[in-house]
């Protein structure tokens, strides 16, 4: 169904937001929004918000499984403060968000739903999930100008790092069980990225609560959200597997001309399944079986 406005959505279905795992999927441009929708759908999330502009077409069965609320993500703080929206409004509901063209993998998500696992997550007293934003890209730029082909994708098999996140309010000391995650493209092109953009985790997966904001950079202004594991053990982490800045790179005119191909040494073909992300490193079980 679609809304006007996240107001009109909630004045005709706020039930839905009682309903979760919630995944809300912010429309940048035109590119792969069908396909990031059904594999939301296909992980088991029980409601999915899409915010996109009133150009994108969509067929009528994909609309019928959806809630489509007309918006416009021109900025990250756009995109925040609709996050923000959903959070006030869904409160103790596990939410997730992502952009179009990205995609949720989390360990053996081929055989269980997002809902079991945060069932589990849930029983080891979290709140909330870190997922490290796996950079994707067309291998062949010159038959696929936008970087973004499902086909021919590829991720980088190794480059990927820590730092300490230092707290500013406490002389710049490191932060309790938080780090600065960074890799994929973002590492290898960062001059044409702003460094406060560098980093690639982001707490995608969480429960909302009264009070609780995303900021900008993909943190929350509840420091244990921000964490990577509880202080007991290891918890499951999960991947983002991500056109976005891959399509970035190539639109923007700025670093466009400087790229003819993303594709170097250390890049493999992406497999589409969770067992190479568990391989590469790129996200772990922690308890999770």
């Amino acid at each position: 169904m679609r809304y006007k406005s996240f107001r009109d959505f909630l004045q005709t279905d706020k039930a839905a937001l009682s309903n979760g795992p919630i995944a809300i999927i912010l429309v940048e441009d035109l590119i792969e929004v069908a396909s990031t929708i059904e594999h939301h759908l296909n992980l088991g999330f029980r409601n999915v918000l899409i915010f996109a502009p009133d150009a994108l077409e969509l067929s009528d069965e994909l609309e019928s499984k959806i809630h489509r609320i007309s918006a416009a993500i021109t900025t990250p703080q756009t995109a925040a403060d609709i996050v923000n929206s959903v959070i006030s409004a869904a409160n103790g509901a596990w939410l997730y968000y992502c952009f179009n063209a990205e995609y949720l993998f989390f360990p053996f998500c081929e055989s269980r739903t997002i809902g079991e696992m945060l069932a589990w997550h849930s029983e080891e007293r979290r709140d909330s999930v870190l997922t490290y934003v796996v950079d994707l890209y067309a291998a062949d730029l010159s038959q696929h100008p936008d970087a973004v082909s499902k086909e021919d994708a590829h991720l980088d098999k190794s480059g990927y790092y820590a730092l300490a996140r230092k707290d500013s309010l406490n002389h710049d000391h490191p932060k309790d069980r938080q780090l600065d995650f960074y890799g994929g493209l973002r590492w290898r092109f960062e001059e044409h990225i702003p460094q406060k953009r560098r980093r690639i985790d982001r707490i995608s997966i969480f429960r909302a609560k009264p009070g609780l904001l995303l900021n900008e950079d993909h943190t929350f202004n509840d420091e244990e959200y921000n964490t990577y594991s509880c202080a007991w053990h290891h918890n499951i982490t999960a991947a983002v597997c991500s056109f976005k800045t891959a399509k970035a790179l190539k639109l923007n005119p700025g670093s466009t001309f400087d790229i003819d191909t993303f594709k170097w040494h250390n890049s493999v073909p992406f497999t589409w399944e969770s067992q190479q992300l568990l391989d590469l490193g790129l996200m772990e079980p922690g308890q999770w079986f």
